[in-house]
């Protein structure tokens, strides 16, 4: 059956994929109190994306390179600062022991990474840690413990209840280590200052 092109404009324009989903400040779920989500995958059958503003507290991304066996136990003097300094985030509250890494397109594999648009794919391999580790790894990227997501038409319902709004990302706001500023900044790029934010707004 072919779509007349007004709907599948329609299904198009509502499609998140690449979007920011950016949680209202009166979001009942804990786990996603003031969180920015970039969304992976967007369909009828449901949606996922990960959260870039929650750090995981109790675990470092070289701590995380020495269970993996990718870096020997107490080999932080021979690794750069960039791999010291980079953060294991809380992509979300599903499949919490699986990693995630989102990125810049400049790095791929062709059995491992999805493309999501022109400038961000994610991968779920432990190559990618490792190229990483040997800082042969993509230019920017952030790695998440866990994602989130949603059923069929869930998503889509919890917009249509006020719980986000979205808006489109930028490599800076992205990948930007400073998680405190992601909220606001992303508020900012739709137009919106917390303090003026009612539970009724409607969604970007």
């Amino acid at each position: 059956m072919t779509i007349p092109r007004s709907k599948r404009r329609r299904r198009n324009e509502s499609c998140l994929k690449g979007q920011l989903l950016v949680a209202m400040p009166l979001m009942s779920d804990r786990r996603f109190a003031r969180s920015v989500i970039y969304m992976c995958a967007h369909s009828d059958d449901g949606a996922m994306g990960l959260i870039i503003n929650h750090r995981a507290e109790h675990i470092s991304f070289p701590d995380l390179l020495e269970r993996l066996g990718i870096i020997p136990h107490g080999a932080e003097d021979g690794i750069s600062n960039d791999i010291l300094e980079r953060q294991v985030h809380v992509g979300g509250p599903v499949e919490t022991g699986r990693g995630f890494v989102l990125h810049t397109s400049d790095y791929h594999s062709s059995e491992s990474t999805l493309p999501i648009d022109r400038e961000v794919s994610l991968t779920a391999s432990i190559e990618i840690l490792k190229a990483m580790a040997s800082g042969e790894g993509p230019n920017h990227a952030m790695l998440a413990l866990g994602y989130a997501g949603w059923s069929a038409g869930q998503l889509e319902s919890e917009i249509q209840a006020n719980g986000w709004l979205h808006c489109p990302p930028d490599i800076d706001l992205l990948f930007d280590p400073d998680l405190e500023a992601k909220y606001a900044r992303a508020l900012a790029k739709i137009g919106v200052d917390p303090s003026h934010l009612v539970s009724d707004a409607g969604h970007a």
